[in-house]
């Protein structure tokens, strides 16, 4: 599971002050779960990520995922996550097979055991025409393919996904979004995070909510609808943002 516990991240602007970009938030995702961050563009969703994926250190808070601290125990963390962005780099010369085995290998992975995973891959991921094709020859949603099997070749139980549809063909998209209920289905801790309210409300056990770094609101879609008596995804984020912002006024 993750448990985020009061995570702050702070960048030193050019006038010398303080930019909150997370600010002393607090969740928790368990197993055979998908909870989405959900929050417009610079609401800190993908700040939060990268600290979680231990990329940043945050200024001050910490997150736990499968008992381990990111602050204490990053390999172990590392170990135990699969985390996949929108903008994941591939190296163009190397094919799709050679970078799985790159990664499965920098994930300790058993030499034995990488083809097995590399085939169980290809077969989950449809990957079979373009597994030996080098990268600058595949189309986006190819390489978004080849960026989740090399994220997950060490079989993590824990699953962060940041914006992964974003840019992706609505076919492409949705074959992303069937992956991440098959892990659900498989027992892992899911973490998504997205703008997009109806991708949302289609995926989401439990929603979170974040604006300006924040924790804004917390709960399922039904949850919401009742707290608000609104029916709209759409509406029921304006409500809280309205509701906060008239807090801080």
């Amino acid at each position: 599971m993750i448990e985020v516990r009061n995570l702050t991240k702070t960048f030193l602007q050019k006038n010398g002050e303080e930019l909150f970009a997370v600010n002393d938030l607090s969740f928790k995702a368990h197993k055979r779960e998908i909870v989405v961050l959900l929050g417009v563009n610079g609401a800190g969703k993908t700040t939060t990520m990268r600290m979680l994926s231990t990329v940043l250190q945050p200024t001050s808070g910490t997150a736990t995922l499968e008992g381990f601290d990111l602050k204490k125990n990053p390999r172990d963390v590392r170990a135990n996550l699969g985390f996949l962005s929108s903008d994941t780099g591939l190296y163009a010369r190397l094919t799709a097979r050679e970078i799985i085995t790159y990664f499965a290998r920098l994930y300790d992975v058993e030499d034995y055991a990488i083809e097995t995973r590399i085939s169980n891959l290809t077969k989950l991921l449809d990957m079979h025409d373009f597994l030996d094709k080098k990268i600058d020859l595949l189309s986006t949603g190819m390489k978004q393919k080849v960026s989740i099997a090399r994220s997950i070749i060490h079989d993590p139980p824990v699953m962060i996904f940041d914006e992964p549809t974003a840019g992706l063909d609505i076919l492409t998209a949705k074959n992303i979004v069937s992956f991440i209920n098959q892990c659900k289905e498989e027992g892992k801790c899911v973490l998504f995070s997205t703008h997009i309210m109806r991708e949302a409300e289609r995926i989401a056990d439990k929603i979170v909510m974040i604006h300006r770094g924040k924790l804004l609101a917390e709960g399922s879609w039904e949850d919401f609808m009742t707290e608000t008596g609104l029916h709209d995804l759409d509406d029921i984020f304006i409500h809280y943002v309205n509701k906060i912002d008239g807090e801080d006024e």
